[in-house]
């Protein structure tokens, strides 16, 4: 599994995988990302923690509230390099604050 975090208000889009974009149809599912209930804390805004299958090479990531903020200056990113499981661990252990879900909305 590979791993990344996610501003809250961010979602996922686009997925490339080793040939390309991923094709639902040649892969017969969609890629398996998950929003886990586990997050941190970083001068007062929340990233959650995603796992991806292994087979995931790069997600585009969009802000879901874009049009509420014009200011932003991002408004979509292809996060290009995932986490491993242990780099998930020690951003965890370095962060802020952590915070826990114990359901998702």
């Amino acid at each position: 599994m590979k791993y990344f975090f996610l501003s809250d208000g961010w979602t996922h889009e686009r997925v490339w995988e080793f040939e390309g974009l991923w094709d639902e149809i040649v892969w017969r599912r969609k890629p398996y990302i998950e929003r886990l209930n586990l997050g941190i804390i970083e001068k007062g805004e929340i990233f959650w923690l995603y796992q991806v299958e292994d087979a995931v090479l790069m997600v585009e990531v969009k802000s879901s509230c874009e049009m509420d903020n014009p200011a932003k200056p991002f408004g979509q990113v292809i996060l290009k390099r995932l986490i491993s499981a242990d780099e998930a661990i020690e951003r965890l252990s370095e962060a802020e604050s952590i915070i826990h879900q114990l359901e998702k909305d």
